[in-house]
C-alpha cells in the first residue's frame, strides 16, 4: 500500500465533520418513504445523491429504475455509481440504501424527525444511522479521493439502493435479478448496515429465520366447571414446554454465531378470555427460532408437527401451524474471504483491533448477493438505534468508517 497516498486521505477525511452535519442535514429533509408507508419513495432522495456524486468527481454514474406503480413517478430508482482504480479488478462496492422508516410515534420524539439536531458526537434524525450513516461515510472516501488527487487502486464504487426497508425485491433484488453482470464474484461487496460500537464485527453469515403461529382450539367454560370444557390455554402452555426439546433435537453448536446454537422460543401471546374465572377456548401463541444453516427449517417444522400431534391427542384440542416468516439461511460468506479480509486488515491497521468475523441470527440484505454466489460482508461502527425514536449516528464513527473504506481501496490485493 501506498503509505503516503493513505496518510493524505486519512488527513483529508479528518477534515470533513462539517460536512458530515451538512449532508446527513440534507439527506434527514428527503423522507425517502416506500408507499408501504405512504410515502412517494426514493426520487427525491436519488436525484440529490446523483447531484452529489458528480462534485466527487463520479462520471460512471448509471440509475437502474424499477417499476413501480404505486409511486408518483411509477419507479423506484437505484444508483450504481464507479471510480476507476490503478488496476480493473477486483472492484470495492460499498452497497447503502435510501430509503427510511416512519418516524412513529412523534411524542416520543425530542424533536423533529426529518431536522437533524447534533449534540456532541450524536447526529439526531430519522435515518441518520439506518442507513445514512454508512452512506455519508462511503461518500467522505470517494471525496478524499477527488481532494487530494489519489487514485484509488482498486476501483471504488458505490450502490445506493431502493425498496431495503420493505423487501428488497425493488432494490437489491432488482438489481441481482436483471443487471447480475454488474457484479462479478470476486468484487468485495461491503454493506455498512449493521455493526457494533467498536467496529470490530464482521458479519459473514446468518442464521435461518422462522417463525411459528399456534392456534390451540378447545372449548370454553367456567372457570369452577374445567370438565365441561376444553382448556386450550392449559393445552398449548403444554406445547410450549415440550417444544423445549428442539434445543436437544438441534443441538449442533458453531463458535462463528453469537450465540453459537440455534434458538427455539415462545414469543408472542395473544389474548383469549378477558377475565379470571373463565377457561379459554381458544389460544394463539408464536414461537421464534432462530436456526443455524446446518439444519433445514423443514426439519424443524415436523418435529414441530409432531409436538401438535401428541399435545391435540392428549388434550383433545384441535391445533393449526401457520409460518409467518421463513427464511432459509444463504450459504455464508467464509471468515478469509478477500472481503472480510480486506476489512481486518483496514481495522488492524488503523484502529489497532482484532477484527472478529461473526454470524447473526438477524436477517441482512447480504442473503441476496450470498444467495447469487456472491461473497459480502456487513460491517459498520454503529451503535445499533435504526428505527428507534431519536435514531441518531455518530460523528466520529462515520469519519472512522469513512478511513476504513479508503483503506480497503487502496489495498494492493
Amino acid at each position: 500500500m501506498d503509505q503516503k497516498a493513505l496518510k493524505s486521505m486519512l488527513k483529508a477525511i479528518d477534515g470533513y465533520k462539517k460536512e458530515v452535519v451538512r449532508v446527513q442535514t440534507e439527506l434527514c429533509k428527503i423522507p425517502a418513504l416506500g408507499p408501504e408507508s405512504d410515502g412517494e419513495g426514493e426520487v427525491k432522495k436519488a436525484e440529490y445523491l446523483k447531484t452529489y456524486l458528480k462534485t466527487l468527481g463520479f462520471k460512471d454514474i448509471k440509475q437502474y429504475n424499477a417499476p413501480d406503480k404505486r409511486v408518483p413517478c411509477g419507479y423506484r430508482p437505484n444508483i450504481v455509481a464507479l471510480l476507476p482504480g490503478q488496476v480493473s479488478s477486483p472492484r470495492v462496492w460499498i452497497m447503502t440504501h435510501m430509503d427510511v422508516v416512519p418516524p412513529g410515534d412523534l411524542s416520543m420524539w425530542t424533536g423533529d424527525p426529518w431536522k437533524v439536531r447534533v449534540k456532541g458526537d450524536k447526529i439526531f434524525g430519522r435515518g441518520c444511522e439506518d442507513n445514512q450513516q454508512g452512506m455519508v461515510s462511503s461518500l467522505l472516501a470517494a471525496k478524499a479521493f477527488k481532494e487530494t488527487g489519489v487514485k484509488p487502486y482498486l476501483p471504488y464504487g458505490l450502490i445506493l439502493v431502493a425498496d431495503e426497508e420493505t423487501g428488497n425485491q425493488l432494490g437489491v433484488g432488482y438489481l441481482l435479478k436483471n443487471h447480475k453482470n454488474l457484479f462479478k464474484k470476486n468484487d468485495l461487496i461491503i454493506i455498512p448496515d449493521a455493526g457494533d460500537p467498536k467496529g470490530t464485527m464482521i458479519e459473514v453469515a446468518e442464521k435461518s429465520i422462522l417463525w411459528i403461529k399456534v392456534t390451540t382450539k378447545g372449548k370454553q367454560t367456567h372457570g369452577s366447571t374445567p370438565e365441561k370444557g376444553i382448556n386450550a390455554h392449559k393445552a398449548a402452555a403444554f406445547m410450549i414446554t415440550r417444544l423445549e426439546s428442539l434445543y436437544k433435537k438441534f443441538r449442533k453448536k458453531d463458535k462463528l454465531f453469537d450465540p453459537p446454537i440455534s434458538t427455539f422460543e415462545p414469543t408472542k401471546k395473544e389474548a383469549n378470555v378477558p377475565n379470571v374465572n373463565t377457561i379459554p377456548g381458544d389460544d394463539v401463541v408464536y414461537f421464534d427460532c432462530r436456526v443455524l444453516p446446518d439444519y433445514k427449517l423443514a426439519d424443524v417444522v415436523k418435529v414441530v408437527r409432531d409436538v401438535a400431534r401428541e399435545t391435540t391427542k392428549r388434550y383433545k384440542v384441535k391445533i393449526s401451524l401457520e409460518i409467518p416468516q421463513k427464511e432459509t439461511a444463504a450459504p455464508p460468506t467464509a471468515p478469509d474471504a478477500p472481503v472480510a479480509v480486506a476489512i481486518g486488515r483496514a481495522i488492524k491497521d488503523l484502529r489497532k483491533k482484532k477484527p472478529k468475523p461473526m454470524g447473526i441470527g438477524g436477517g441482512t440484505v447480504a442473503k441476496y448477493f450470498r444467495e447469487k454466489g456472491f461473497p459480502c460482508a456487513v460491517w459498520a461502527t454503529q451503535d445499533e438505534v435504526a428505527h428507534t425514536p431519536d435514531e441518531y449516528s455518530r460523528l466520529s464513527a462515520t469519519i472512522a468508517d469513512a478511513k476504513v473504506f479508503a483503506h480497503i481501496a487502496l489495498q494492493e490485493l
